[in-house]
């Protein structure tokens, strides 16, 4: 087990990507992986998950490594070899790692652990709030939980094979999977490997998509030639769920701000063979309008914290910001006003978020249904999913149905 020179560079210019210039962990690792064709999977593994590390454990590692933002490249390296001391790593004798400490770093990690905002190595708002919204007990489990790497799990494409087809397509490619109770079409990767490389995802046979994640279009309780609205659609992970539920007979309208998202959603949703899916940019309240009372289902997938799915994006903590979470419940509560108002008479809307924040979630259905939009509306269920307890991300999904005028 030894450190390899390029490797680590490049790790060092990907973590000076995201700390120093803003950019998304997702997108610099992507870019990362492609920068050496001789690399091989062990590589490329070591690079995507010591920069995701190194994200994950900022504030802990910087504390240690007793460096503060902006972080110059003597300051990563200081970082990295705390990284790789923790690790069980030999320190390489290499000019940027002389003179690392290690007994000093193992000591200082030994005293700051003691602390959680250290030890789960978040801000201290955060702390806070998680604190306030979910008590000590809960929140101390949660924050854990999402320090945890997150697992691989697959959505079956209904529309063009079975979850048993599937798992032996992908066990030809030496993928071992396995099946999960809840969740009619997951399969469960036992080893992460990269699917989006296999034969069966270029001919869309299957999507990436959590398990918490999987549960909304199932509540939604779709049937084939409904109108169904999925009005915060983004890429569009949901509405190909959806798409398959209806067994693409009916009208499914993916609505979302942003047009590059909706090109994304368009491009997935032919590789899945999803036919029965219509595109409309919400660039004004017009369009909303236009299908008031027109929708037997409307999916809100609002927009969120987040704070449910730190363990998919840990740079999330960093950029994250607490006056974000205030305007966010704002936006919200409008979403849940206007949105809602495409629901017919005896028609389901389902309320979404990746948050485990009250306030985001039960609170944000409790305060609607007091609107006098929302007073049209029956509470049916909800479920609020925390990492902590499944192993998955952190959700929340509320279904309420309109009455009959």
């Amino acid at each position: 087990m030894r450190l390899h020179r390029n490797l680590v560079y490049t790790t060092i210019d990907s973590l000076n990507s995201i700390f120093n210039e803003g950019e998304y962990a997702d997108k610099v690792v992507a870019r990362a992986l492609k920068k050496d064709k001789r690399w091989g999977s062990s590589d490329r593994k070591f690079v995507a998950e010591t920069i995701y590390e190194i994200v994950r454990w900022k504030r802990l590692y910087s504390e240690i490594a007793e460096v503060k933002e902006p972080y110059d490249r003597d300051n990563l390296w200081r970082m990295f070899a705390v990284w790789a001391v923790l690790r069980g790593y030999p320190i390489p004798d290499w000019t940027q790692l002389q003179g690392t400490p290690e007994r000093k770093i193992k000591g200082r990690f030994d005293e700051l652990t003691k602390k959680r905002v250290y030890r789960e190595s978040i801000p201290d708002w955060m702390d806070q709030i998680g604190v306030a919204e979910l008590g000590e007990e809960v929140w101390t489990k949660e924050i854990a939980a999402q320090n945890q790497t997150a697992k691989v799990i697959l959505r079956t494409n209904t529309l063009k094979t079975t979850k048993e087809k599937l798992r032996a397509i992908l066990m030809d490619n030496n993928i071992e999977t396995e099946f999960l109770a809840q969740q009619a079409d997951a399969l469960v990767l036992k080893e992460r490997a990269n699917v989006f490389l296999t034969d069966a995802f270029k001919e869309g046979l299957f999507e990436v998509q959590d398990a918490s994640s999987q549960l909304v279009a199932p509540l939604l309780d779709v049937q084939p030639g409904m109108r169904v609205v999925d009005a915060c659609a983004g890429a569009g992970g949901k509405t190909l769920h959806i798409a398959s539920l209806m067994q693409n007979k009916g009208q499914l309208i993916a609505m979302d701000l942003y047009e590059s998202k909706l090109k994304q959603l368009k491009l997935r949703a032919k590789r899945n063979g999803a036919f029965n899916i219509e595109y409309r940019i919400i660039d004004s309240t017009k369009v909303i309008k236009k299908l008031q009372e027109k929708a037997d289902r409307v999916l809100i997938d609002a927009p969120c914290s987040g704070l449910g799915v730190l363990k998919r994006n840990p740079d999330s903590k960093w950029k994250l910001q607490p006056e974000f979470i205030d305007n966010i419940r704002k936006v919200q509560a409008e979403i849940l006003e206007s949105y809602s108002r495409m629901v017919k008479p005896g028609g389901k809307l389902v309320y979404a978020t990746c948050s485990v924040l009250p306030s985001e979630n039960q609170e944000q259905i409790k305060q609607f249904l007091t609107t006098e939009n929302g007073k049209k509306f029956t509470f049916v269920q909800d479920s609020k999913i925390l990492a902590s307890e499944s192993g998955f991300d952190g959700f929340y999904m509320a279904l309420l149905e309109r009455k009959n005028d």
